[in-house]
């Protein structure tokens, strides 16, 4: 591992003692966390699609759109508790929790542990632990979607088991395992309980010299040279048939009868993706030298936040591809998962992949694309079932089989929440900007989300503004009031951004109609205290401490709010940002924050945002992180989410203004940072200094963009195909 550059790895000195300090392989269909026990080695395998059932699976929205009208006359006549009874009454009921599939156990007699080294290789995917004696690597195939394990050892037991903590008692489970030529093949089924689905998981073991002996449920290995295992799982009804995913398996051995063979055609994919961006921040080489665990105690370093912007991005790409993250992106190792392992579309879903248009991570939008696009069907039913109208609307919680709008409670009426379509499109938007070509497949979805508000936009106030009503601002309420109420400031921001960018990309007749209707929408509301109000509806009180800040999402990921364009508006957000507490300290609202302040050139305020994570012991020595301080939960949101910080604070583009630098902590005192997307379709590499900066554009598009730094702005003539340098000074 070089210390002469940015460190793209983590090593630790001892074997993971903890799960959540095991390290991470994926390729966004598999996982595997990788404890690196020399004698007593332990995989735990996990894959995209494992959810367990609970009743989830036949779970329905609530029927609720003839009632809808006589709520909205409530609430609007000033009963600020009505929307409390727009509800089927049922209690409050968790998307399927995502789990992990079985342990890989690979046990050989007593060995040597001197010299013992565990690392992880953002480059490659690969884990790799040594000792004197004994070498075992990892890495997940995007190519071949397989799980590929080469341990050399001249004797050694390998079983899977799926005893992991939480497991159901009635998990019905059968081994098999059989002689092959290569060696052998191993087989786990577990069936969940009181159901007809299961999941299989295949370990074909490939042995090189020595003998192999089975020994139910595993197998014994002898003498060998190295031993080779694929493995791969499947969730299905009904029973799986194992010889042909053993044959699947073995034909990929034979197209590449090697771990190394199987890695380089992997690297194609991964390595590619993963070095498009990086981040050197000229940090101390013997910083960059340490140990994760050790370098996580110096929370002021330069060389952390290298590692951690690096295993981030790594960690994000490794658990996009099926799907996009999860709260604990593709990994845990337990089946009592917080909050389910889901997908949480209110706020942790798109904080965690923020990063992926800017840092040049299209793998990450692909894979949310899929899993919006999955889901169509569902969405619709959500508009028609609980509003009786057109279009789509997105749930807050999905296990990422079903869509549907069920995950709701009086506390949290998360089925009142119509945001969320327009909140998980705008990456795909940025996506389109970037590449400079509008998606049909947005293009369709945009219009869906236009049709749901051309239905909901009925009602108007005293003043002749629509008023969306009931309206729910995630996960929050006014003091004075219930949780279902009106006119939410995300809610206004969401459907006007929603209705223009479909009538961008549907230009025409019902471009027209769409414009017409968010110009209907009434304005944000400062409050008493000089802050833009959560709730834009006379009479509703701000509630401040407070872990979301769903109110600035005209700020981030939005651009209707900001300081070159609405400087009355962006001076109310940061005074709410000012206000708002912490309330239970989650990762996702100290970094949440961060990114609004950047939005809002203030460097002290991202500065203190990040300091809070990383003084707050947030991250494993895994460098996936918690939700809580004191590494409580695991969860990936500050993982995945703070190399989007770093980014906010030194660049930030719109289709039409690149700001230089706006935020940047005193931790970012010098860098570079190279191979950024913007969404006027030009990469940006950028170096910086106390004495100055100096930014190369190099453009795919000709137009004309207005340039922001410290010194004010100026406009900058772009050329496709023509570098541009910028050169700053002080900032």
């Amino acid at each position: 591992m070089t210390t002469t550059g940015p460190v793209h790895g983590t090593w630790e000195p001892a074997p993971a003692a903890r799960w959540e300090d095991a390290f991470l392989s994926g390729n966004g269909h598999h996982g595997a966390l990788v404890f690196g026990d020399p004698n007593d080695d332990g995989v735990i395998v996990t894959q995209h699609t494992l959810v367990r059932p609970n009743g989830g699976e036949h779970a329905r929205p609530p029927h609720l759109a003839a009632e809808l009208a006589g709520v909205q006359d409530r609430l609007l006549a000033g009963d600020l508790r009505a929307a409390e009874s727009l509800t089927d009454g049922r209690p409050l009921q968790w998307v399927q929790p995502f789990h992990p599939a079985f342990r890989i156990r690979l046990r050989r007699p007593d060995g040597r542990a001197d010299g013992y080294r565990r690392t992880v290789d953002f480059r490659t995917g690969e884990v790799v632990a040594t000792t004197a004696d004994w070498t075992s690597r990892l890495f997940v195939s995007r190519a071949d979607d397989v799980i590929v394990q080469q341990v050399g050892t001249g004797h050694l037991g390998i079983a899977l088991d799926h005893r992991l903590p939480g497991a159901p008692p009635g998990l019905g489970i059968g081994h098999g395992a059989l002689r092959t030529p290569e060696g052998a093949l191993l087989s786990l089924r577990a069936r969940y309980p009181g159901s007809d689905r299961a999941y299989t998981g295949v370990t074909l073991v490939a042995v090189t010299g020595g003998s192999t002996e089975l020994v139910p449920p595993g197998v014994r290995v002898a003498g060998a040279d190295s031993v080779l295992l694929l493995t791969r799982v499947r969730r299905h009804t009904g029973e799986l048939d194992v010889t042909a995913e053993a044959r699947e398996l073995r034909e990929i051995l034979d197209g590449a009868p090697s771990y190394d063979a199987l890695l380089a055609r992997h690297l194609d994919l991964h390595r590619t993706a993963y070095t498009r961006v990086t981040l050197d921040l000229s940090a101390d080489p013997a910083e960059r030298a340490l140990p994760g665990s050790e370098l996580l105690k110096r929370t002021r370093s330069a060389a952390l936040l290298e590692r951690l912007f690096a295993a981030g991005r790594y960690h994000l790409l490794s658990s996009s591809g099926l799907n996009p993250p999860r709260l604990t992106g593709l990994w845990t190792g337990e089946w009592n998962t917080a909050w389910s392992g889901a997908f949480t579309n209110d706020a942790n879903l798109n904080l965690q992949t923020a990063s992926a248009g800017v840092a040049a991570l299209p793998e990450v939008t692909d894979a949310l694309r899929s899993l919006i696009q999955r889901q169509q069907g569902d969405w619709r039913e959500n508009a028609r079932t609980v509003f009786g109208a057109r279009g789509v609307v997105a749930p807050a919680h999905t296990d990422g089989e079903s869509g549907l709008s069920y995950h709701f409670s009086r506390e949290y009426p998360l089925h009142l929440w119509t945001a969320g379509a327009d909140w998980l499109l705008q990456p795909l938007v940025d996506h389109d900007e970037i590449r400079g070509a509008r998606d049909p497949r947005t293009a369709a979805l945009l219009a869906q989300v236009a049709a749901f508000y051309e239905d909901l936009l009925t009602r108007t106030d005293a003043d002749g503004h629509l008023v969306i009503v009931p309206s729910y601002s995630p996960e929050n309420r006014p003091a004075n009031g219930s949780w279902g109420a009106v006119n939410a400031a995300m809610d206004l921001s969401a459907a006007r951004h929603a209705l223009h960018t479909a009538a961008d990309y549907h230009p025409g007749p019902d471009a027209d109609r769409w414009r017409a209707l968010a110009d209907r929408l009434p304005p944000h509301r400062i409050n008493a205290d000089g802050a833009l109000a959560e709730w834009a509806w006379p009479g509703l009180r701000d509630t401040y401490d407070h872990r979301h800040l769903s109110h600035l999402y005209g700020v981030w990921p939005l651009d209707e709010i900001t300081p070159y364009d609405t400087p009355e508006l962006a001076a109310a957000a940061r005074r709410a940002l000012e206000l708002r507490g912490a309330e239970n300290d989650s990762a996702h609202g100290h970094l949440h924050h961060a990114l609004v302040a950047a939005r809002l050139r203030d460097g002290e305020r991202v500065a203190a945002a990040l300091g809070q994570v990383l003084d707050g012991d947030f991250f494993h020595a895994s460098l996936m992180s918690a939700h809580y301080p004191n590494r409580d939960v695991y969860n990936a949101d500050a993982a995945h989410t703070l190399p989007a910080v770093l980014i906010e604070a030194l660049v930030q583009s719109t289709p039409d203004r690149l700001v230089l630098l706006p935020a940047p902590p005193t931790a970012l005192g010098r860098g570079r940072l190279t191979g950024i997307r913007t969404r006027f379709g030009a990469e940006l590499d950028l170096s910086w200094t106390p004495g100055g900066a100096r930014a190369v554009l190099k453009p795919h598009r000709t137009l004309r963009i207005d340039l922001w730094t410290s010194s004010g702005t100026q406009p900058l003539d772009l050329v496709a195909g023509e570098d541009h340098v910028l050169t700053l000074g002080t900032w």
